[in-house]
């Protein structure tokens, strides 16, 4: 996570981050490995980076991605 060593985000951002991130997670087939968790994490960080604030949204943004990766 290097790109994010600077990040910082208001408490309200990291509690929907944090939604997205549980969400998504529980989504997936066990056993989930620890490299999928981390892939989803970026892709939430990224956007909210972006500006990104509907859990909805972040969840499924970075499912598509793990998706794409996993073609």
């Amino acid at each position: 996570m290097k790109d994010f060593a600077n990040a910082s985000f208001p408490p309200e951002v990291i509690s929907v981050m944090e939604q997205a991130l549980e969400a998504a997670v529980a989504s997936l087939p066990e056993p989930v490995s620890a490299h999928h968790v981390q892939f989803i994490a970026e892709a939430i960080l990224r956007g909210a980076h972006s500006g990104e604030r509907d859990p909805l949204i972040l969840q499924r943004l970075a499912l598509l991605e793990l998706q794409l990766i996993s073609k």
